[in-house]
C-alpha cells in the first residue's frame, strides 16, 4: 500500500513543525541552582595565630 501525496506532505509537514527547529538555547548559569547545604559555622573559621604552635609543639 502506497501513501497519497497529500499523506506524505501532511506527514511530512507535523514531522517539520516538531523537530523542524533547535529548542531554545539554555545558559549555563540557568541550569545550576546554589543554595547553603548548612548554617554557616562563625567559630568554625576562626584564625588563631598560635595553632600551629599548638600543634606542633605540644
Amino acid at each position: 500500500m502506497r501513501p497519497t501525496q497529500a499523506g506524505t506532505d501532511r506527514t511530512a509537514a507535523v514531522r517539520k513543525a516538531r523537530f523542524g527547529k533547535l529548542p531554545e538555547r539554555i545558559r549555563p548559569e540557568d541550569m545550576v541552582e546554589e543554595q547553603a547545604t548548612s548554617v554557616p559555622d562563625p567559630a568554625k573559621d576562626t584564625y588563631n595565630s598560635d595553632e600551629w604552635l599548638i600543634r606542633n609543639a605540644v
